[in-house]
């Protein structure tokens, strides 16, 4: 398990809640309160020194500096993320779900269990933050976690009725000819971002960058961090973004296409994380050139044969897919609707456009 990390876990710790972004336009004849404040949410300023902090955690050692217009494009997209999270803070706030010091000092001591007092600190430093720094970041993860639970989560019952008609509308579905795995992933690049990509700013440049953001990934999964949203705000697979990474359910053939694939998922039971896989060129038959890495999570693992809807693990498989189907669409409404309630001003975003239009 890693606590090193660089700007997913510094920056979007808790903004993973809703994995999206608000700009808003520049507006009016309305002035920033000042130089030093790049945001307000129901008049609570968001100052430069703070994104500032998390851009330049952001930043890759001996990495080429981005042009200022790259530059930008992420201090934007990390503004968006504070935004997001304030709202959300505010929110529990409101609704008095702010994370205890009892919650965030347990969480923390699960943190540290692997390490030593010396290997601790040393991550710390290395991640350059303070315990006071990290205990914020958790406590505003924890907070933002109460809420989806509290306003999502308590408020999905999936009935009988909706098991037996999903199960007969996909009862061949069921009838498994090979063993099945249910999958989920994420994967991230060696290559370097197109111009106008929808997602460059989350781009590894180079493999080893691709291998330290992958590591960074999974052990934020290893530290309990939900893999759904951590595939939407990460994965370069555009098919499986939106889904949180959900494949699905995999057969054993198309498992054995990848053997290296194939033999680490065969290692797990349900729940349990790959290690971090290289991706490889296809048109090297010498696995040699290493065009990302990838990590799947087992879900399921279903033997062949026909499942009938009386066998608990079909039901409760029905009940978890329309369950996750029902929360990715609330949780989108629901970010909705706390955006469409708060006063928000992107200070930045209509200086950027004021400055970039004649």
């Amino acid at each position: 398990m890693q606590l090193e990390a660089r700007f997913p876990e510094r920056a979007r710790p808790v903004f993973a809640l809703f994995g999206t972004v608000l700009l808003l336009a520049f507006a009016g004849c309305h002035h920033a309160p000042g130089p030093d404040v790049v945001a307000t949410v129901n008049g609570k300023e968001i100052l430069r020194a703070d994104l500032e902090k998390y851009y330049t955690a952001s930043q890759t050692d001996n990495a080429q500096p981005p042009a200022p217009e790259q530059a930008d494009m992420v201090r934007l997209n990390i503004l968006g993320g504070m935004i997001n999270d304030e709202i959300v803070q505010q929110r529990a706030a409101k609704l008095n779900l702010v994370a205890s010091d009892e919650d965030v000092n347990a969480k923390i001591t699960e943190m540290k269990t692997p390490y030593t007092q010396e290997e601790w600190d040393k991550q710390l430093k290395q991640r350059n933050i303070t315990m006071d720094d990290l205990k914020r970041d958790v406590r505003r993860q924890i907070t933002a976690t109460k809420l989806v639970n509290k306003e999502i989560d308590s408020k999905i019952n999936i009935t009988d009725a909706e098991i037996s008609a999903y199960y007969n509308a996909h009862k061949a579905e069921f009838n498994l000819i090979e063993p099945r795995y249910g999958l989920s992933q994420i994967l991230v690049s060696g290559n370097p971002p197109q111009q106008g990509a929808a997602q460059q700013q989350r781009k590894a440049p180079n493999e080893a960058e691709a291998r330290k953001e992958i590591e960074t990934i999974r052990g934020r999964l290893l530290n309990g961090e939900d893999f759904a949203n951590l595939a939407a705000q990460f994965t370069e697979n555009p098919n499986l973004a939106q889904n949180g990474g959900n494949m699905g359910l995999v057969t054993e053939t198309d498992l054995h296409r990848d053997p290296d694939v194939y033999n680490a998922i065969g290692a797990l039971k349900p729940g349990q994380l790959t290690p971090s896989l290289p991706v490889y060129d296809p048109r090297d038959p010498g696995h040699k050139v290493v065009m990302g890495y990838q990590i799947y999570k087992l879900n399921s693992r279903e033997p062949a044969g026909q499942r009938d809807l009386s066998d608990p693990r079909t039901h409760e498989f029905i009940r978890e897919s329309l369950r996750n189907g029902k929360a990715q669409l609330l949780n989108k409404a629901y970010q909705e609707m706390l955006h469409d309630q708060a006063a928000v001003r992107n200070y930045l975003a209509e200086q950027i456009l004021k400055e970039g239009t004649p």
